[in-house]
């Protein structure tokens, strides 16, 4: 991401002219109110994933944000707009309703109606722009939950927050490839998130709905990888799925589910290896489901080339 104002690299006399530039200009249009008595610290950077907008804002000077009547007859993208709160408590109000932000919620907003974005202390944002017709929620109904907040406690939010955060804090690392296929995947969890809180998951269309349920049974394997009885009945039946149906969502990956759970377990054996550290192998593989010390060594020299123990002592022997 580009950092578009960072206060600290500027006078103290121009840092609230240029604050309100970028703000107002750059990610506008919007209206800006703050003391202009008030020291003004903070930091902000822009990017883009694929079609959707990442912005980060780190600001410790109280302030607020406005999207007018007037701002939008001016210039009105059809944009949706989510914030997560990386930290600090943000005030969000759009329609009527208000909600304050914990740390690791978000709220979606609708850029082409009137909103107000709060700041009464140190906050750290991410701030997502989603075109209207990438979120496969229909508009009216994306409009009853403007600016309420959506916790990470469970289903699709839960796999979105920690994406999204991610996202923002590693958006310059991305390949243009990855992040094309990146800002899919975050379309597609803001949409289920969104759905899910409405309870409209049905309404979701196949593709998108898939692709999320997929990406909600890959996050379950990994909270499960070290349970021996972890196998394609479990995951279907947590999931309220058929057995067939989850093989079926494992061939659009071009791997079957026994593979990509013995693929998942062999690579966190090696992070383990890798580690260092005075455990046995046999410890190691039994940690992540493989309790079979000779069938953990066969597999693991099928993947990496090596035994485990040998593979342990070349990457200790290089990075000393």
């Amino acid at each position: 991401m580009a950092v578009l104002i960072r206060t600290s690299d500027l006078p103290a006399k121009r840092r609230h002219e240029a604050w309100r530039s970028i703000v107002c200009d750059t990610l506008g249009p919007l209206d800006l109110r703050i003391d202009p008595d008030a020291p003004l610290r903070g930091e902000i950077e822009f990017g883009k994933l694929g079609d959707v907008g990442v912005g980060r804002i780190d600001t410790s000077t109280p302030h607020s944000v406005h999207r007018t009547s007037g701002l939008i007859r001016r210039e009105n993208p059809g944009l949706y707009r989510v914030v997560l709160a990386l930290s600090g408590s943000p005030r969000l109000a759009q329609d009527g309703r208000q909600t304050q932000l914990s740390r690791g919620e978000f709220a979606i907003y609708d850029f082409t109606r009137p909103y107000e974005l709060a700041y009464d202390s140190a906050v750290r944002l991410a701030v997502f722009s989603l075109p209207h017709d990438q979120l496969s929620v229909p508009i009216d109904a994306v409009a009853t939950l403007a600016a309420l907040p959506i916790g990470a406690e469970t289903g699709a939010a839960a796999l979105a927050v920690p994406l999204l955060r991610r996202v923002a804090l590693d958006h310059e690392t991305y390949r243009p490839g990855s992040a094309a296929r990146l800002s899919t995947v975050v379309t597609d969890l803001v949409s289920a998130a969104v759905a899910e809180r409405l309870e409209l998951t049905r309404s979701l269309p196949g593709d998108a709905r898939q692709r999320t349920l997929l990406l909600q049974v890959h996050a379950f394997i990994e909270q499960h990888l070290g349970e021996l009885d972890l196998d394609p009945a479990t995951i279907a039946a947590a999931h309220h799925i058929s057995v067939r149906y989850l093989h079926r969502l494992f061939e659009s990956e071009n791997t079957t589910v026994a593979a990509w759970i013995r693929q998942r377990r062999l690579e966190r054996c090696r992070t383990d290896l890798l580690a260092g550290g005075t455990e046995s192998v046999s410890v190691v593989g039994a940690r992540w489901g493989l309790p079979d010390s000779a069938h953990f060594s066969r597999l693991f020299r099928r993947a990496y080339g090596m035994p485990p123990a040998e593979y342990r002592r070349a990457n200790t022997v290089l990075t000393r």
